[in-house]
């Protein structure tokens, strides 16, 4: 079996958890997550099985949409509703609409954000929740992400709230875009909800429950859930080859560099509609285009 399997994490459950479920679902080991959601934050959830696991540093890279809310008038040191108290403020007055359209439209573009203390990001090697939870300083490294779309939903100024969408790049963390919104606005803020309707090409209309999973497994049909890999790989260039340049692939030849075609790295190669591997441009040979990740040829 192979494919992708657009999971819809509930709340409660890690990404490892996921995994774990679809390693029992699928009867497979080669199981991977495309970008972990955080156990109270429910969403979408792309689980790759079988060779589509080659893909999932591609598909981890793809654009995400977020439906988040902000609170004013307390931070917490987890950037959001579950962690303790920091810093608490008073909301006297909330921000005007056009006030809270204005800073959210300040937000778009790249941004450098500085990730939250309890986060997965690593240090010298050593995740930064393991440094919060030891109690240990350390300084956390600054990172430019990217937002691409930033819009207001609704606002709620009895429980001080504002929701909004975001479509944002790989690496941002929803949870400081918040604290960050809040600053501008002039107040401590956090996180207060969170759901993840889209990864690449994957959204809520198409994802599936562990309960729609197994009802599958029951009939033996779990393989129908699983889209093909290529349909998480569509932001890559393609390039098409011929029959003979199909078996040096699958032997993970390098190859001459295409003529008359340009092609950002990394770009899928493909037979037909059959996807042979993933290249890129030679680091040190010009002239030359490498394999990046090779699949089996299927049966």
């Amino acid at each position: 079996m192979e494919g992708i399997l657009p999971l819809w994490k509930p709340k409660g459950y890690t990404s490892h958890d996921c995994v774990m479920k679809c390693r029992r679902y699928f009867k497979t080991k080669k199981v991977g997550h495309t970008g972990t959601l955080d156990p109270e934050v429910e969403g979408v959830l792309p689980i790759c099985i079988g060779q589509a696991t080659k893909i999932v540093p591609f598909l981890t890279n793809t654009k995400k949409t977020y439906i988040a809310e902000v609170k004013l008038g307390s931070s917490t040191d987890t950037e959001d509703a579950h962690g303790s108290m920091v810093e608490e403020k008073e909301v006297l007055e909330f921000p005007s609409e056009t006030v809270i359209d204005k800073t959210l439209n300040d937000f778009l573009g790249d941004i450098i954000q500085i990730p939250p203390m309890y986060s997965a990001v690593k240090v010298n090697g050593k995740k930064l929740y393991e440094y919060a939870r030891a109690n240990e300083a350390v300084e956390r490294p600054k990172r430019e992400v990217t937002i691409y779309e930033l819009e207001k939903l609704s606002i709620n100024p009895k429980a001080h709230t504002v929701r909004f969408k975001v479509v944002c790049s790989k690496g941002t963390y929803i949870r400081t875009l918040c604290v960050d919104i809040g600053a501008k606005l002039g107040y401590p803020a956090h996180m207060s909800a969170l759901v993840r309707t889209e990864t690449g090409t994957f959204s809520e209309k198409n994802a599936v429950s562990f309960a729609m999973i197994e009802e599958a497994v029951e009939q033996n049909e779990q393989q129908s859930l699983l889209h093909p890999i290529m349909d998480g790989i569509t932001h890559l260039d393609r390039l098409y080859v011929n029959e003979d340049t199909k078996r040096k692939i699958l032997n993970g030849q390098k190859l001459a560099e295409p003529k008359n075609i340009e092609l950002k790295d990394p770009f899928a190669v493909l037979h037909h509609n059959e996807l042979l591997a993933i290249y890129q441009h030679h680091p040190d040979k010009a002239e030359q285009i490498k394999p990046v990740r090779v699949f089996s040829e299927r049966s």
